[in-house]
């Protein structure tokens, strides 16, 4: 589940962006602000690949699912929750040589903590399953299980309106994976540096 923090962040400012239409029409309604589906594709270059000099992949990602938001406590604070499959091949870009990654990832902020700073303190459980492919099919790595981490936002003056956040710090992780973690990259780095 190392991933989810990534991809939690990297969609996040596009489903503000949707969000901050849904919470006018709904701020005064109380109960879910909004609730989204997800179906995207992403092409991102990445150099250096698991820490490896010279070597250069591109990411061909595919993301579907669903996200929601809801005000909890006296507050109204804001929860997220995702729903996501998402499915990646990575390929060494000098040898097309290439893996695949399949997860599937539930997550939600368990607690979201108002500092009194003009910042928010997000605690995030992270569950799922992920794999890992070599060209075959086969299964080479898994990532199943959960996670806890958090993370701070500054809210931009508005506490109960994510609309205008801006992720601040990674926190940490405040409880690591419960289910086998196998290393993805002593996986995935035979295959991509193979001639």
């Amino acid at each position: 589940m190392r991933h989810s923090r990534k991809l939690r962040l990297s969609i996040l400012p596009v489903l503000v962006a949707t969000a901050a239409i849904a919470l006018a029409a709904t701020a005064s309604a109380g109960g879910q602000l909004f609730r989204e589906s997800i179906d995207e594709n992403e092409i991102r270059v990445e150099e250096d690949f698991c820490g490896v000099a010279g070597l250069t992949v591109q990411f061909d990602i595919h993301r579907v699912g669903t996200v929601h938001a809801v005000p909890h406590g006296p507050d109204g604070l804001v929860y997220f929750g995702f729903n996501l499959k998402v499915n990646e091949v990575v390929t060494n870009l000098a040898n097309d040589n290439f893996v695949t990654s399949s997860a599937t990832i539930r997550d939600k902020d368990q607690r979201v903590t108002d500092n009194g700073d003009g910042t928010l303190t997000i605690l995030v459980l992270a569950t799922g399953n992920a794999t890992l492919y070599g060209p075959d099919g086969k299964a080479i790595a898994r990532n199943p299980g959960q996670v806890r981490f958090e993370f701070m936002v500054d809210h931009g003056g508005t506490p109960a309106d994510p609309s205008d956040d801006e992720e601040l710090e990674f926190l940490g992780e405040v409880k690591g994976s419960t289910g086998r973690t196998d290393d993805y990259c002593a996986a995935a780095l035979p295959v991509l540096l193979a001639s």
